[in-house]
């Protein structure tokens, strides 16, 4: 994978959203690749990466973006991976490697292990970073600095895939972390995914309260409500495909929170202080931990 000047051959990225693009920056910044390729959608996000400089060539054709690819990092909204793969398969060269940056890693694997050509390993990866921001000119250097890269592959995937893997991604300045694909999803329902549905949910419901309180709302928007808009500000087309594709740990959770925001209203409604004081407490210790862990 290596060559005698640089870290990583030809690195070809599918997409070029907020994380490929910053992927993008770092690998040229740090003079990784000998070649970088990207493939995009629309001319204009092509355009933008040119002018960015983020790569070496750019083309709308998948295939011949990834021919003769040593990495193939997938970078498009989940909904897109079964097309994407049926596209590029063809051009993958032996011993390639298939990645992505998905946050769903169990359909993941469902929609491109069966895709992957004999000799090509598959090694689905989450850099678990982001901002409300999306398209080529979103990324930054610093997006994954001391953040987390989770890695899931298959039982069997080649050692030294998943290494290759692995090293481009401690490149970035994140930490990895190998980690069964079910578990992960069941990890990323509470800590990301439904933390944005009750964000998306909030956020709705202001905009359908009446004019007046809806510009009043927005007038003295607090931390609390400024950062529910943030997060809902995040890509609709991301987090659609999110839902749809980990619907069954967001729904276990979504259904756990349900049951304790009603005894929260219970406990509201029957003024048990002590039971919402000992709640707040203990969810204090939570916002500790993410400041220790350096997540904040």
């Amino acid at each position: 994978m290596s060559t005698d000047t640089k870290q990583f051959g030809r690195i070809a990225l599918v997409g070029i959203g907020l994380i490929a693009s910053s992927l993008a920056r770092i690998i040229r910044r740090g003079d990784l690749a000998e070649h970088v390729a990207v493939t995009a959608r629309t001319q204009a996000s092509l355009d933008t990466a040119a002018k960015l400089d983020l790569a070496d060539s750019f083309t709308l054709d998948a295939a011949e973006a990834v021919d003769g690819a040593d990495i193939v990092i997938i970078a498009t909204p989940m909904g897109a991976y079964g097309t994407v793969i049926e596209s590029i398969k063809g051009a993958l060269k032996p011993g390639a490697i298939v990645s992505d940056v998905g946050s769903v890693k169990g359909s993941a694997l469902a929609d491109l292990a069966p895709h992957i050509p004999d000799g090509v390993h598959l090694v689905p990866a989450h850099p678990v970073a982001g901002t409300e921001h999306s398209g080529p000119e979103s990324g930054f250097t610093e997006l994954f600095e001391g953040r987390w890269c989770v890695l899931t592959p298959a039982a069997g995937t080649d050692q030294a895939a998943i290494d290759a893997i692995a090293d481009l991604w401690a490149a970035t300045g994140a930490n990895i972390e190998i980690m069964d694909a079910e578990h992960h999803d069941l990890v990323m329902a509470i800590t990301s995914h439904l933390p944005h549905l009750i964000a998306y949910t909030i956020v709705g419901t202001a905009t359908d309260l009446e004019q007046t309180l809806r510009n009043e709302v927005i007038k003295y928007s607090a931390s609390g409500f400024r950062d529910f808009t943030r997060i809902a500000a995040s890509d609709p087309s991301m987090w659609r495909d999110v839902f749809l594709n980990n619907q069954d740990a967001v729904l276990e959770m979504l259904q756990r929170f349900t049951e304790d925001l009603t005894a929260m209203q219970r406990a509201i409604r029957r003024g048990e202080g002590d039971t919402l004081f000992d709640l707040f407490e203990r969810t204090r210790t939570i916002r500790r931990g993410v400041i220790d862990a350096k997540q904040a």
